[in-house]
């Protein structure tokens, strides 16, 4: 294969990573959906009623089980005094002690509205993918109670109820939503509540004056879904410890008891169940998605006909308290059932008589059923022969997709580990009364389906993990390769391809392929197993580039104790990255990082730091600075003070440049011909910039003040901060009318550009980070610029020989221009940039937790819920540190004299050090939280190349006609020409060919 260049390399990082990235949920979250079973309904006597006629499910969205149960202080109370707290939900809680059964429902990561809701309503957990079609309308393509019940009505919003309403059977579920806008962040979200109860309240009007709709009400079968989605939107607007959110617990507690009573009336038959519960909780700072307990933990309260009353504890025996999370709800002398969230569709299935959903591996809960031994019996074991049927099926599946397959051994198709065996078995205690033994066979008879359906789910792991490990590794030597090749040899080495190695390398890919159309793979699957053949091959075939280069990198080592002294820098190379990998689970190691670097301009002597003594000192305070935010809270409230002073000291740090700016750059430079001088049309537009800063805090602080009065966001200040916002990020092309291209100058000009956005989208101390990790980062670029300086000049001193071949040259119009090799000197830079944008991940939040994310901020310019736009505003925000960071990376590249992107592609070789971590970290099941956060972590990782990639090709843009010197200017432009394989090393450019590019 010919030797790819700059853009050909960084492509192709960007493809591998972004089909690699999704290779995890191919391997361990694989769709537990298929088709084809029978279904199963609990066998009762002909004239034998289900437990009830009907059922009502409330789902209060983002309710947590605590704030649901625990004695919390009146939000009505007007008196200013501590009062002494009330419990918020007294008609619930009314239930829980005389009526019914309650728990804690426990949901599964990502704790999301469509996952839960599916959850709760087909009794399966999709994989974790799913929540990227958690706001679209598409159908649910597997069963569900409301597809098994003879109609549904459902009133709450169109996110989740359409959804349910096209994937059932034509005309079986009504849904009534209110419109998008409805949903807005800024307002009073309880009336999406009460238009739900209000509609609730018409049904039954209507039916007694339309005789139809009367006699459907009155037919058995039915269910009646209310999704509150107040809690959810009030819980982002305010947080669930606010006193809206508690506001809206004690309107959903009214309205609950208000359609209970006016059901029962209707009815007057008592065969109606209720449920009540959530479909995910929420954390402290207004959000869910990932796996801590406030978003996993959600109520569930049953009462009604078939449900049984409460059970009072007794001394010395298991009450299901044990665990401390409901020591506080009063419910100590109740007898606590916690169940999974996919154990209610089984449950609301068996109350109404319905066939159980077909794809539902929810475990019926008996303890909320009042039946007779024989009726729970019958249940546990329809509940059975519905899981066992999916396993029967996916079993099928399997055997007819592999060439060889193991089976499952407790279920094997022979004696008595045979299904039918086992069932048969169940059946006879049964008849012979023995429910108690068959329930309990039943349940052990379920547990291992589970075990099975876990059997098949990972059947294929030890293949796949073994492929995209050797991808991984294969990338990591790859573009090792490549950057010797490139940025060491130069492009010297030449392949070694023989007709052997092409036919070993391409008969492990047809074998790869041939397994891959056998199974039936995923298109995904032959990329997978490309990657590793084709990366591997090009090492094997340019081996001697890589002898060559370690001949190169290490010709600085002679002896012994150097050989010591690099294994000994590896051992701390490698110990910074495994710090990093560590540093996702604990923010404070950036902590004691930034403390330790803040004496790293001390390694290079006392002299260096006298010479430099202003840089190092700026060095080390950011670097102290920069060590505070990771100690601080990642879970922020609102603190328009806080924004207020950093939106501040944005706008006078460039008013101070611009008053003093010939002043700054002359000071920066010996030779003041070489930098363009300040013109007024460039001052001017900085001072536009200026003014859009001072404009975004205006608008900012006015559209906080007026959102936290719950008095919604005014449209003037919705269109001014569109304006901002955009204008701030057009301004910057007007430089090109009024070009100044110093360095310095550019990073100011950045700086103000960016500043506006992130005032309007921040809610805390984000804005002061973002000034300070600015200032380290241009501080870090004439730091390092320094130090290239000195250690040359040193280096120099004692006149060294230099092997040939280790330094490149270009011809630019007759002059003869040198960029220099790397060096192993080279990787710390690399690392230290790394490092700086990990920091700007975690600095600010915990962005390994989709939950960090605070939605207060976005709705300054998007009130209403739009989670795809609001999400793009958030990713924006912190999208600006890295914009920074490689504008700054590109200076550095430039002013290190090595050829444009080299540091980038050093980057992208050590980052899957950390993919590789992390992917063997994934896991799919233990608690939630783990879960959650070990898919966080490796999506971040494994996209950090193709962000890096990225962000290489951002710095090209923003660095683009910044002078530095006419020798630089004049190798970049030679530079770029060779290294993307336009041009030759040692050959004339056109004259005018140099770098033209502007901002």
């Amino acid at each position: 294969m010919a030797r790819l260049g700059r853009v050909g390399f960084l492509t192709l990082a960007v493809v591998f990573h972004l089909i690699y990235a999704y290779s995890i949920f191919d391997i361990y979250f694989v769709s537990p959906i298929v088709s084809g079973m029978k279904s199963f309904r609990v066998e009762r006597e002909p004239d034998a009623a289900a437990p009830a006629k009907r059922l009502v499910l409330f789902v209060a969205d983002g309710l947590r089980a605590d704030k649901a149960f625990q004695a919390l202080p009146d939000p009505d109370d007007t008196t200013g005094e501590d009062t002494e707290p009330i419990y918020l939900a007294p008609y619930i809680r009314s239930r829980v002690l005389s009526h019914g059964t309650f728990g804690i429902s426990h949901t599964r990561v990502p704790t999301e509205s469509r996952p839960g809701h599916v959850a709760l309503i087909a009794g399966l957990y999709e994989d974790v993918s799913a929540v990227t079609t958690g706001w679209k309308l598409n159908p649910v393509n597997f069963d569900s109670v409301f597809n098994r019940s003879r109609h549904t009505w459902s009133w709450g919003s169109p996110d989740i109820l359409l959804m349910f309403q096209e994937g059932a059977v034509p005309g079986r579920v009504d849904a009534d939503t209110y419109g998008e806008e409805a949903e807005d962040f800024s307002s009073d979200a309880t009336l999406l509540d009460t238009w739900v109860f209000d509609k609730v309240k018409e049904l039954f009007t209507s039916a007694k004056t339309d005789p139809e709709l009367n006699a459907k009400l009155r037919e058995d079968k039915l269910v009646f879904f209310l999704h509150l989605l107040g809690l959810d939107t009030t819980g982002h607007g305010f947080r669930p410890y606010s006193k809206e959110y508690l506001r809206n617990i004690k309107l959903v507690d009214k309205g609950v008891q208000e359609i209970t009573q006016l059901v029962e009336e209707f009815y007057g038959d008592d065969e109606t169940a209720f449920v009540f519960t959530a479909d995910h909780g929420m954390s402290d700072w207004g959000s869910h998605g990932d796996g801590h307990p406030d978003n996993t933990r959600t109520p569930l309260v049953v009462w009604g006909s078939g449900v049984s009353g409460p059970r009072y504890t007794q001394e010395g025996t298991l009450t299901g308290h044990e665990d401390g999370v409901s020591s506080d709800w009063g419910f100590d002398n109740i007898q606590r059932n916690d169940v999974a969230q996919a154990d209610v569709a089984a449950l609301m299935a068996y109350l109404v008589g319905l066939d159980f959903p077909t794809n539902s591996v929810g475990e019926l809960p008996l303890e909320f059923l009042d039946a007779s031994p024989k009726d729970k019996a019958l249940a546990a074991l329809a509940n059975t022969q519905t899981v066992l049927e999916m396993y029967r099926v996916k079993e099928e599946q399997k055997k007819a997709a592999l060439l060889r397959y193991k089976p499952f051994a407790p279920l094997a198709d022979h004696g008595q580990t045979s299904v039918d065996e086992h069932l048969q078995e169940i059946k006879a205690k049964i008849a012979d009364g023995l429910y108690d033994e068959s329930i309990e066979m039943s349940s052990a008879l379920l547990a291992t389906a589970l075990e099975g359906l876990r059997y098949l789910q990972t059947y294929d792991w030890l293949f796949l993990r073994t492929i995209v490990t050797l991808g991984y590794l294969g990338w990591i030597a790859y573009a090792l390769t490549t950057v010797i090749d490139l940025h060491v040899l130069h492009g010297t080495a030449d392949s070694n391809r023989t007709v052997f190695s092409t036919s070993f390398f391409s008969s492990i890919l047809v074998a790869l392929f041939s397994v891959f159309f056998f199974q039936r793979s995923s298109g995904r699957y032959y990329f997978y197993g490309f990657f590793p053949v084709f990366f591997w091959e090009e090492v094997f075939v340019r081996r001697k580039a890589l002898l060559a280069g370690r001949e190169i990198l290490m010709s600085h080592v002679h002896s012994a104790s150097g050989y010591v002294a690099f294994g000994f820098q590896s051992l701390i190379f490698v110990g910074v990255l495994e710090a990093l990998v560590q540093s996702y689970f604990h923010r404070e190691i950036f902590t004691v990082c930034f403390i330790l670097g803040a004496s790293w301009p001390l390694f290079y002597g006392v002299g260096f730091v006298k010479k430099h003594a202003l840089l190092s000192l700026s060095w080390a305070v950011g670097c102290l600075l920069m060590s505070g935010f990771t100690l601080l809270p990642a879970n922020k409230v609102e603190d328009i003070g806080m924004i207020t002073w950093s939106g501040l000291l944005m706008f006078f740090t460039g008013l101070l440049y611009l008053l003093f700016e010939d002043y700054v750059l002359g000071q920066k430079s010996s030779t003041q011909s070489s930098f363009a001088i300040s013109s007024r049309g460039s001052r001017t537009i900085m001072g536009a910039q200026l003014g859009m800063v001072l404009l975004a805090l205006i608008v900012t602080r006015s559209s906080a003040t007026s959102i936290q009065a719950k008095q919604g966001l005014p449209f003037g200040n919705q269109v001014v901060g569109w304006f901002v916002l955009v204008a701030s990020l057009l301004l910057p092309f007007l430089y090109r009318l009024y070009s100044n291209s110093h360095y310095l100058h550019r990073l100011m000009v950045l700086f103000l550009t960016f500043s506006p956005t992130f005032i309007i989208l921040t809610i805390s101390y984000e804005g002061l980070f973002y000034f300070v990790f600015c200032m380290t980062l241009a501080t870090w670029v004439r730091l390092e610029h320094a130090i290239y300086v000195y250690t040359a000049a040193t280096r120099n001193g004692s006149a060294p020989s230099k092997k040939p071949g280790t330094e490149a040259t270009a011809v630019v119009e007759g002059q003869a221009y040198r960029y220099r090799t790397l060096g192993v000197s080279d990787a710390r830079v690399a690392l230290f940039f790394f490092f700086l944008l990990q920091s700007a991940f975690f600095s600010t939040g915990n962005i390994a937790s989709v939950s960090s994310f605070s939605l207060e901020s976005v709705c300054r310019l998007i009130p209403i819920f739009s989670p795809f736009s609001q999400g793009a505003l958030l990713i924006l925000k912190l999208l600006i540190p890295f914009a920074i960071i490689s504008a700054n990376l590109g200076i550095l590249n430039r002013r290190l004299e090595v050829a444009p992107s080299a540091l980038f592609m050093v980057v992208m070789s050590i980052s899957d050090i950390m993919t590789l971590n992390f992917f063997y970290m994934v896991r799919d099941e233990g608690s939630w939280l783990d879960i959650g956060t070990t898919i966080s972590h490796f999506c971040i990782a494994s996209f950090l190349c193709t962000f890096v990639a990225g962000l290489e090709f951002l710095s090209e843009v923003m660095i683009g006609g910044v002078d530095f010197g006419p020798r630089a200017t004049a190798f970049g432009a030679a530079v770029v020409e060779a290294v993307n394989g336009s041009a030759e090393t040692d050959t004339s450019e056109k004259p005018g060919e140099t770098d033209s590019r502007t901002t």
